[in-house]
């Protein structure tokens, strides 16, 4: 039957291990594949040989991987680009060391074009090894999912945070601005979706460029009418003309993404500075919503388990390649219900879904009621949780440090 190989990539998110251990599983059940091995630190991990076998992991292993947070796997930023034949070819070689058909790639936008770019050169190379992208992000940037695992959990920490930090805002008399900063470089569906908690007064997204002066002349209207003002800034928030709000843009991430974070307290500095607030506080929540499973949302759980199946089970065809899983939202008597799908990776990669214009109210005012009907569902609910003798939620040791 041959193996499959599977391996994450990028930003961890709280549910990633969760698809991990849908294609485990679903290969316990129904074994497609003689092993299930893991690519250790991703692709990067993969061209150097190092694999783990996942194929017999107990089940008991499994439940507890569903609910480990970060990548059990370790991740990385390694760009394997078009042109860059002696990647294309070792990656393949290692393959065949290893009798792998199919290779299954967990990340994100950069991960879906890894995807892309090794199918494109299995076909023009007449080679039958098959990948398959099964996708995570917490900035649910994706297209044309209606949304991605990871981002529901992420969502629904950032909106426990923002109302717990707006108490303990409201408890004091002393004037002060309070500033949270979310994830998001291109996209503000986290920023946006702390609205949920309608605890935030002025929202600051990507999708709409930055106007200092409007802006303080809000947050001074603000402090003037109720003495305090709470808001929510998406990390990737910038100017016309494209320059960031936050300071580190110059370094990357790997990828050539400008390395984020600080525009809360840019922010914050700048109210200060213009004398409307005497003090501020800052909330960064980076990396704290994507590795918090005691937050996991029960729909972003289940999501991302089934996706890891349904990519596994898809796989049963020999034609099946050069292809990523999804969620479609679908309906049932009036309630949200996952619809899962597949389609060409080429029309996953490198396209950013951006908030919708149509859902940001303007004057930094927040998001419509059409956004807030949008994100209910997917933070909804959450997961058993598997807890040890010291109280703490139970996790597995990570693969790559075994």
């Amino acid at each position: 039957m041959g193996n499959c190989l599977v391996a994450q990539s990028g930003g961890p998110t709280a549910v990633i291990n969760a698809s991990l251990a849908g294609v485990i599983r679903a290969n316990q059940l129904n074994p497609i594949y003689d092993k299930v091995l893991g690519g250790i630190h991703g692709v990067e991990g993969v061209l150097a040989g190092k694999l783990y076998d996942l194929t017999d992991i107990p089940g008991d292993e499994i439940e507890i991987l569903r609910q480990t947070p970060s990548s059990a796997l370790g991740t990385c930023r390694y760009k394997l680009k078009r042109g860059q034949e002696e990647d294309f070819q070792k990656l393949v070689s290692v393959m065949d060391t290893n009798d792998v058909d199919t290779m299954f790639y967990i990340g994100g936008n950069d991960s879906m074009d890894t995807v892309d770019a090794l199918s494109e050169w299995a076909a023009a190379h007449g080679s039958e090894k098959r990948f398959i992208g099964i996708p995570k992000t917490v900035d649910n940037d994706l297209v044309p999912p209606d949304h991605c695992p990871g981002f529901p959990s992420a969502a629904k920490l950032a909106n426990l945070i923002t109302h717990a930090t707006k108490l303990d805002y409201d408890a004091y008399t002393r004037p002060e601005v309070f500033v949270l900063e979310t994830m998001g470089r291109d996209a503000g569906w986290l920023a946006a979706s702390c609205c949920l908690t309608g605890d935030v007064d002025l929202v600051v997204l990507p999708e709409v460029a930055f106007n200092k002066d409007e802006f303080l002349q809000l947050v001074q209207k603000k402090m003037d009418s109720q003495g305090s003002c709470y808001i929510v800034v998406s990390e990737g928030a910038h100017y016309e003309d494209g320059t960031y709000i936050s300071a580190g843009e110059s370094a990357n991430d790997g990828f050539a993404h400008a390395v984020l974070g600080g525009a809360a307290l840019t922010l914050k500095q700048m109210i200060v500075d213009a004398g409307i607030a005497p003090r501020g506080v800052v909330q960064g929540l980076s990396r704290a919503a994507r590795s918090s499973n005691f937050a996991q949302s029960k729909v972003d759980v289940t999501e991302a388990y089934e996706l890891g199946m349904s990519a596994h089970m898809r796989s049963a065809s020999p034609d099946f390649t050069a292809q990523v899983v999804g969620v479609h939202r679908g309906d049932v008597n009036g309630e949200y219900n996952a619809e899962y799908f597949a389609g060409p990776a080429s029309e996953f990669a490198n396209f950013v879904k951006a908030f919708p214009a149509e859902w940001i109210r303007p004057d930094y005012a927040g998001v419509t009621d059409a956004a807030l009907d949008y994100f209910r569902p997917l933070v909804a609910g959450e997961p058993d949780i598997i807890y040890g003798d010291d109280g703490m939620p139970k996790t597995v040791k990570p693969y790559n440090l075994r």
